[in-house]
């Protein structure tokens, strides 16, 4: 997630005033950005004092690591923050209180939650917003993630629900694809032509229902002819309960972005 961010803020229009600074565990990630001279990289495992270094001066800093290692990490850099610094932690699970105390009362935190899609500039990122940040902080946050795609600001309350929306919902809909795609090749099909078809009407669906403004609803009824074969399908669908199942299933992942929080 945090090569998407990288790559949005590399886009053309994107202009970094002060520059943008990346550490890494690995010396080959950094080594991606050696010819990149917008970016400066440094490798964590050559020296130990890279991410204080990379924090200093920074007016906001992301932290893409996984849950356990977000208390470390803020840890080890909070005494090099700038005052008027925001963190901005993309970790599923860590709430604003547990980043506040990690960098201390005074300092301004912010929660983001983008998916997948943000890698081809398609992302939606959630945003919460801790209580020591400002508008000019706020703004300046939620433009850096407008460059890999649109950002909702939400309470943090609903942050762990939009996670198993449209965090986790990348997920979902491969998933299907995963399956369709299976069944396709059942009836018949190559894995290139059930990919094709598959796909395709995925994403001609997609496109058609933000395109047209109609709801999704009005859409299905239109292709659904009485008495036909899609009819015969939905009606499949619905007797397995599929809208339950959606259901289940994110309340599943909220129920992990809490045991998350909770250290476990």
């Amino acid at each position: 997630m945090g090569r998407a961010i990288l790559q949005g803020l590399l886009s053309p229009h994107v202009h970094v005033a002060t520059g943008i600074r990346i550490t890494n565990r690995r010396v080959e990630a950094a080594s991606d950005f050696v010819t990149e001279p917008r970016v400066s990289a440094w490798v964590t495992s050559e020296n130990p004092q890279a991410n204080r270094e990379a924090v200093r001066g920074a007016k906001v800093v992301i932290v893409a690591v996984k849950p356990g290692g977000i208390a470390e990490m803020l840890a080890e850099v909070a005494a090099d923050l700038d005052d008027d610094a925001v963190v901005v932690s993309v970790a599923a699970g860590k709430t604003l209180a547990q980043l506040q105390e990690a960098v201390g009362a005074q300092r301004a935190v912010m929660r983001a939650m983008p998916n997948t899609p943000a890698q081809i500039r398609r992302g939606v990122t959630g945003i919460s917003v801790g209580p020591n940040v400002t508008a000019a902080q706020q703004k300046l946050v939620e433009s850096v993630f407008a460059t890999v795609g649109s950002v909702v600001v939400v309470d943090e309350e609903r942050l762990n629900a939009l996670t198993a929306i449209s965090g986790s919902g990348p997920a979902y809909v491969f998933y299907l694809i995963e399956q369709w795609e299976q069944a396709a090749r059942q009836q018949g099909f190559t894995q290139a032509e059930a990919a094709l078809l598959v796909r395709e009407t995925v994403r001609g669906a997609a496109e058609l229902v933000i395109a047209s403004g109609e709801q999704p609803e009005e859409l299905r009824r239109r292709v659904t002819s009485p008495n036909g074969t899609t009819e015969r399908a939905i009606a499949t669908l619905e007797q397995a309960h599929l809208s339950g199942l959606l259901e289940s299933a994110m309340q599943a992942a909220m129920a992990r972005a809490a045991e998350i929080a909770a250290g476990d």
